[in-house]
């Protein structure tokens, strides 16, 4: 049986720094700061109040330290002569797509070579002068790596729930070049409270774009934020972006998760399969079928699955109010609610105890030829047995419909040889607009083989577009693997390695096109050998 295989992904979106020293451009234009910040006065208030982690504010001047330190400096280029060349500049660059699991935008060539004279001039301006500015502020010595980039945010785009740490970035920064920009545009720069686990908890100040805008932070283990999703469809949220190196923060240990609750099937026999399974997936010449292709692909979406009346009771069950959802965090992990299983109606909970049912197990390994139950051979069984005992164990795996999966297994059977039990773990989730599940460290380190099984509801004319997708890919590399789109009663199978990763693509604004509200369902469950 070969996995999803994965390579080696990387995960970091930014520009790499250069260390080099650039060339003097004799066409620069020289940018002119603002006058808060040339005021020496204001640059020693500024100081002591960063210090002392205290509010300050002065003119076009804000300094904030709620939910961490940052800083808005409204106005920050004099001269509008040359803030309109600049973006003029900027919207000629090529941009390229950027897309994975925590964003979806348009980036810039890298800025740090640039020679046209007003992208050279913000470029010298931000490292040069403003620099000085900073290294006076934090009292910290900051390097002239240029670190700097574009990009423009578009109807749908977004940037979602991360802090900015890696080696050597001490300072993030942002100026904005948007036109007349109201909150109900998105885009906003989201700023995060965080709990003692230094996880992310909830928005707490949200900051709109505005025109010849700059704010900052200082990147610490608390510097969650996000860019929310653009919902207009004819403003560009157009910015030029980047980080000023120095000596990192101290970070404490990453907050580990316990970790997801396994359990072992239930005792259920084959009249749970009988109930709900078309018969089409009962039948063993079909079984064999689905297992050759998942062992040369590994992974299969089975339509139809569910007997017809069976979905449609479930598909009406999973909207009745009764079900208590609870929205999952952190943010920088996931966003999505799970059910209550003490709440969900008796159709949702019997096609729960469906899957975790001691017939499925034995279904899925006729399905995929995994291990998940003793009576499934074991790889190396073939080798070691003769033909007769071959067939004699392909007549039992034949039959588990028929004989085995009432739970009254052969009393003669020698259980001390028999292999640690599987087991699984699933959610009854729900997905709206703004949802998704992000890639982190965590889950990399936790990684195992295991099958994965997806069961969607009420999903019918859904686009990929929309998001709401499973994407899997290699650990550490941008490289697409698998994408399993959302289907009615589309039963999605699929093994995968240690190195490889899921995620679900946040769920956005064209979600609701047609149908306000517009929400998604599934039966999510792991079944480990």
């Amino acid at each position: 049986m070969n996995a999803i295989m994965a390579s080696k992904r990387k995960q970091d979106y930014s520009i790499k720094s250069n260390k080099k020293k650039n060339k003097t451009n004799n066409c620069e234009t020289i940018a002119e700061l603002c006058l808060v910040v040339r005021d020496e006065n204001v640059r020693r208030t500024v100081k002591e109040a960063w210090n002392q982690k205290s509010q300050y504010t002065h003119g076009d001047l804000e300094l904030d330290r709620q939910p961490f330190r940052h800083c808005v400096i409204k106005n920050f280029i004099c001269g509008e002569n040359f803030l309109k060349n600049l973006q003029r500049e900027l919207l000629t660059l090529n941009f390229h797509t950027k897309s994975n699991d925590l964003y979806k935008f348009k980036q810039s060539d890298d800025l740090r070579k640039r020679t046209e004279p007003h992208i050279s001039g913000i470029r010298s301006a931000l490292f040069g002068q403003f620099r000085l500015w900073l290294e006076e502020v934090l009292g910290v010595k900051l390097e002239p790596t240029v670190d700097i980039s574009c990009a423009k945010y578009e109807y749908t785009d977004v940037l979602l729930c991360h802090d900015d740490e890696l080696e050597g970035r001490r300072v993030a920064f942002i100026l904005y070049l948007v036109p007349q920009w109201q909150s109900s545009d998105g885009g906003s720069l989201d700023l995060y409270t965080t709990d003692r686990h230094y996880q992310p908890l909830s928005v707490a100040k949200s900051l709109v774009p505005s025109w010849n805008t700059l704010v900052l932070f200082e990147v610490s283990p608390v510097s969650f934020h996000q860019v929310s999703e653009v919902l207009s469809e004819d403003k560009c949220r157009l910015s030029i972006s980047g980080w000023f190196h120095g000596p990192s923060l101290e970070r404490p240990p990453r907050h580990v998760e316990p970790p997801i609750t396994r359990s072992p099937h239930l005792p259920r026999d084959e009249t749970v399969l009988l109930e709900w399974v078309n018969p089409i997936y009962l039948d063993i010449s079909h079984q064999e079928h689905i297992q050759g292709e998942f062992e040369d692909t590994s992974e299969i979406q089975l339509k139809d699955f569910l007997r017809k009346e069976k979905y449609s009771q479930v598909s009406d069950a999973l909207k009745l109010a009764q079900i208590q959802w609870t929205r999952k965090g952190p943010a920088n992990k996931r966003c999505y609610e799970t059910a209550c299983l003490d709440t969900l109606p008796q159709c949702v909970s019997a096609c729960w105890e469906l899957l975790r049912s001691e017939s499925f197990f034995l279904l899925l390994s006729n399905f995929t030829g995994l291990r998940l139950h003793y009576l499934c051979p074991a790889d190396y069984d073939d080798d070691d047995k003769g033909d007769n005992e071959n067939k004699d164990e392909e007549k039992k795996k034949s039959n588990v419909m028929n004989e085995e999966a009432t739970g009254s297994s052969d009393e003669t059977a020698d259980k001390s040889k028999e292999p640690s039990t599987p087991h699984c773990s699933g959610e009854v989730r729900r997905w709206s607009h703004g949802s998704y599940t992000l890639l982190h460290d965590g889950e990399a380190t936790q990684t195992e083989y295991a099958l994965d099984l997806i069961l969607p509801f009420s999903c019918a004319g859904w686009q990929s577009e929309c998001g709401g997708f499973t994407c899997y890919v290699a650990n550490e590399e941008d490289e697409e693997l698998l994408t399993v789109n959302p289907e009615d009663n589309s039963l999605a199978l699929v093994y995968r390695d240690k190195e490889t990763l899921k995620f679900v693509k946040h769920v956005n604004q064209k979600s609701n096109r047609g149908c306000s509200g517009r929400v998604l369902y599934d039966f999510s469950f792991v079944y480990y050998e």
